[in-house]
Order: C-alpha cells, then sequence, then structure tokens
C-alpha cells in the first residue's frame, strides 16, 4: 500500500492542490512563464504588455519584445511580473525571457483578445455546425488564433489557468475544436478590420452563471448580499476546520506508516472538508478566469442561462455581478461584453398565455442591455422546428456575426452597421388598439423569413405572428398585428380595451418574424409584469 496515491485521491482537494502547485512552481530554479504564455499567442494591441511568471527568489529576470526591454527581480515568494509600453501592432514576433535560463515564444502576434465563455453553446465546437464543413476548408486564417481552457474549479482565486492546448492559429487541421461562436465572431471581425483576433475558449457545459462570478463581483449588487454573506460564512467554518483535518491527517499518516511496517489493518483515510468556493458561487472563475485577468483584452462574450432557465429578475442580478466583477478584476474600465439571448426550444405552444420556461430569463437577458457597454445578439428564428429538441442549435454562424455586429460598430468604428433587431422601446393605447414603437429599427421593419444560415428577407405578403394582447381580465388573446409607420399596430376582437401587449414571449415563439429591414430579429418582450 502506497501514500502518496492515495494522498492525492483523498486529500488532494483543489484548494490545496493549488497551494502545494503554487509552492513548488515558486520553488522551481528555472524562470517559468504562466501556462497561457506560449508560441503563436496574440497581447492586446494598444494597451501595456504585461509579462508575468516565477523565478528563485530574488534572480534577476529581463523580458523583451519588439525593441522594448524590461528588467525585474523576482520577489521573496518567487513571483516577477513587468509591464511594456502598448503595440499598435505587430506579427511573427518573438518574446524573450531571460533569467537563469531562457525562453523564447515565437510567432506572437499583436491583436485584440476577446474572452469566450459560458456553457455548452458557447462550448460547442465549430465540427458539429451548420454549414461548417466548407468553413473548416477554408480556415487558412493565420490572423486568427485561439487557446483552449480546461474545466476545473477552485476554492480560491488560482495562479495559473488549467489550459488544454497551447495558442493554436487557425487551420483547416486546428479550427474544428475551436468554438464556433468565438470563430464565426472572429472570422468577421478579422476580415473586416484586418486586425488579428485572439480567442480564450474559456467555457464549460452545463454550468450556471454562478462559479463564474468573482466574490467581488456578488458584493456590487445588493439583491446578492445574503449569497455573499453565506459564503463568507462558509469559508470562515472551513477555515476554522481545516487545521484540524490537517493535523488528524498527519496522524493518519504516522499511524499508518507504523501499520504497514507491522503488518496490520490501516485506518480509513480522514475526510477533509471541501473548500465553498469550488461548488456554488465563485469556483470556475476562481480556476479558469482568475490566473490571467493581468493580461489585458479587448472584451468579452458569454452564451449562458440555459442552467438558470427557471429564472426571472435574479438572473439579471447574476449578470450585474459577472460582469460587475469581471470589469472590476480586470481593471480597465467597462470593457465591452456581448452576450446572447437564449434561442428558442422544445415544441412550440399555441396558448397565448402560456411563459412557462425561459421567456422571463430572456427578458432578465434584454434587461442586461442596461448594464453599460453590453449587446445582445437575439437569436430565437436560428431554430428549424426540426431542432427544436436540441438544446444546442446548429446554426452558430449568425450567432456569431450577430454578436459581431456590437464590436464592429462600437469597438471597431463601423458605425453604418447595425447592431440589433428591434427592442420595445413604449406601448401605447389607442381605443381598441394598441401601438408598439421600437429601439433598432435600422432601416424601417419588416415581415422577415429566414431558413438556415442565409440572411433573413422581407416576406411582404407575410402577417406577423406571435403577438399576443390582453385587456383588464389578463386574459391573453393571439393578435392581429401590422407594420404602420415603423411601429406595430396590435388588436384582438375579443379585446376592446387592451392594456398589455407579448410579443414571442414564449419557450419556443417559432414562426416569430418581426424584423428591422437589416435583417436582425425583434427580442422577445411584455409589458405587463402578471
Amino acid at each position: 500500500m502506497k501514500i502518496q496515491p492515495i494522498l492525492q485521491r483523498s486529500v488532494a482537494k483543489p484548494a490545496l492542490l493549488s497551494l502545494i502547485m503554487a509552492s513548488a512552481l515558486s520553488a522551481a530554479a528555472e524562470v517559468r512563464l504562466p501556462r497561457i504564455f506560449t508560441d503563436n499567442m496574440v497581447l492586446q494591441r494598444e494597451m501595456p504588455v504585461r509579462v508575468w511568471g516565477w523565478a528563485d527568489a530574488g534572480e534577476d529576470v529581463t523580458v523583451s519584445l519588439a525593441g522594448a526591454n524590461a528588467a525585474t527581480k523576482a520577489d521573496p515568494s518567487g513571483q516577477w511580473s513587468v509591464e511594456m509600453p502598448p503595440l499598435k501592432s505587430g506579427d511573427n514576433l518573438e518574446l524573450v525571457i531571460n533569467g537563469k535560463n531562457s525562453l523564447r515564444l515565437k510567432n506572437v502576434a499583436i491583436g485584440d483578445l476577446w474572452v469566450c465563455s459560458g456553457q455548452s453553446n458557447m462550448e460547442m465546437d465549430l465540427g458539429g455546425c451548420l454549414g461548417a464543413a466548407e468553413d473548416i476548408k477554408a480556415a487558412n486564417l493565420p490572423k486568427i488564433r485561439r487557446i483552449k481552457i480546461n474545466h476545473e474549479q477552485a476554492g480560491q482565486p488560482a495562479a495559473e489557468a488549467p489550459t488544454a492546448t497551447q495558442w493554436q492559429v487557425c487551420s483547416p487541421d486546428t479550427v474544428r475544436g475551436f468554438t464556433a461562436v468565438g470563430f464565426y465572431f472572429a472570422r468577421e471581425i478579422q476580415q473586416k478590420t484586418g486586425i488579428t483576433i485572439g480567442i480564450v475558449d474559456d467555457n464549460w457545459g452545463g454550468t450556471p452563471i454562478e462559479p463564474w462570478v468573482p466574490t467581488e463581483g456578488m458584493g456590487l449588487v445588493a439583491e446578492l448580499k445574503p449569497d455573499l454573506l453565506a459564503r463568507q460564512e462558509a469559508i470562515k467554518s472551513y477555515r476554522a476546520e481545516l487545521p484540524k483535518a490537517l493535523t488528524g491527517v498527519e496522524d493518519w499518516i504516522a499511524k499508518t506508516r507504523l501499520a504497514l511496517a507491522n503488518g496490520t489493518e490501516t485506518s480509513p483515510i480522514p475526510t477533509i472538508p471541501t473548500h465553498p468556493g469550488g461548488n456554488g458561487w465563485s469556483g470556475m472563475y476562481n480556476a479558469m478566469i482568475h490566473p490571467f485577468v493581468k493580461l489585458p483584452i479587448k472584451g468579452a462574450l458569454w452564451y449562458q442561462g440555459e442552467s438558470n432557465g427557471g429564472e426571472g429578475e435574479t438572473y439579471y442580478h447574476k449578470m450585474q455581478a459577472l460582469i460587475g466583477g469581471w470589469r472590476h478584476q480586470w481593471n480597465q474600465g467597462d470593457f465591452p461584453f456581448y452576450f446572447v439571448q437564449l434561442a428558442s426550444f422544445q415544441s412550440p405552444n399555441n396558448n397565448p398565455g402560456d411563459a412557462s420556461g425561459w421567456p422571463k430569463l430572456r427578458e432578465a437577458q434584454s434587461k442586461s442591455l442596461t448594464i453599460p457597454n453590453t449587446g445582445m445578439a437575439v437569436i430565437t428564428d436560428t431554430v428549424p422546428l426540426a431542432e427544436a429538441g436540441d438544446i444546442h442549435p446548429k446554426n452558430k454562424y449568425d450567432v456569431g456575426l450577430r454578436l459581431a455586429r456590437w464590436a464592429l460598430n462600437r469597438d471597431y468604428g463601423l458605425k453604418d452597421v447595425e447592431v440589433s433587431g428591434p427592442l420595445f422601446k413604449a406601448l401605447k393605447i389607442e381605443g381598441n388598439r394598441a401601438r408598439v414603437t421600437f429601439d433598432h429599427l435600422g432601416t424601417g421593419l419588416m415581415v422577415g423569413a429566414k431558413v438556415g444560415r442565409t440572411p433573413a428577407t422581407e416576406n411582404k405578403e407575410g402577417k406577423l405572428k406571435r403577438f399576443a394582447v390582453a385587456g383588464a381580465d389578463k386574459q391573453w388573446h393571439w393578435a392581429e398585428a401590422v407594420i404602420e409607420n415603423n411601429t406595430v399596430i396590435v388588436s384582438a376582437p375579443e379585446v376592446g380595451e387592451p392594456v398589455a401587449v407579448r410579443f414571442a414571449f414564449q419557450m419556443n415563439p417559432d414562426g416569430a418574424n418581426l424584423y428591422n429591414r437589416e435583417g436582425l430579429p425583434a427580442s422577445p418582450f411584455r409589458t405587463d409584469n402578471w
């Protein structure tokens, strides 16, 4: 019986492993970089170039890139960091780190870094997507790079990101495993601007939003203070219990050695308490995001919500905490944060009053647009009826392009690019009719039709669908809806005095067809709070 493997399986919980690894790495004689620094990496343009790592305490370290040099000494714990002036552009650069040994990273590029995070629809790779075969064949795109982060949780902020790959240059041989949403976003931006785009493929299927939220983010939102206090109490209890547990482990090791020497039976391994950050709040942020927050980025893309699908307003609070927390940790202002509203899912329902499932979650996502410098891609029209039972829609092309619209307009100066389909603005009751006005009209409203990846086109003979209207009795009826002067007039024979309107406010609003003329669909909405 060997003691070391037993300890690896039972004692080395994620929090303890992080401490052990950090200690071991800082004690290493050779200068070392975080694993997110590899050949082919992308460094953020027009922002300070930050490089950090580990070496012997007091070791002299120099860093060179594109003619710039920086020197420092490792601190008593073996950590070092430098900051060099921003660069506007650059390809095929060499990043050189000298200490007692030398490291050379080749083919480094200066461009824009976007973090692509969330759950399985962001993680879904290009190889399984609609129309991807031709895109893969044509993917000789050296100005797109990607690194994949592995799935891991930690009870406290970790020093090292669990990378699954090194930085990869986009090619037909590598691109199949890229996040499809991230790839289509990056390709659109790169082709429209010429700028090198790096994507940090950092996501985990099936995960709720809470583990991605840093503790600091929770403290920014009043509605989450009870969750924060409960977490703090749990951590306090963990810290009180841990020394006793470790003493028990030391005693167990001594007794086990004696038992092995005498050939007698060994006792069960003591239980080590699990750090409360490993589950629930912050565990994935700690392990998968925090290790590289010193690396400047352009912005973040977020596709998540299915695992919180039963929520409403609470999800908006969590988005505030997520976005605010990440921005606080990166400390580079309100960087762009663009997210995806949930797609249509499950069989359509013909009951105009049935808002079960995800409609309130989508509503919370729409409300998240009130957070500064955010944008939302509406994709309820990208799921054909034949795929309604699949929680992983195969059309990721439109998702990436709709996210890219926000970035092209907001961050790359293409102000003529419309960023969104119609978003509800106001309701006005006019007798037995209700008039709905919208933001993001583009060049006008239209009844649209969309098939697959092809752009939506105007259906001149079509009628608007999925509008419902209710009176004071709160009974919903499917409505006749018509476009009039770039507003929508809603009415129903059963409702003489309308008080509220809904559009596409269902789990699967199949057939919803209000668009602007730029081919972007209107977001689901309701004017009531029933």
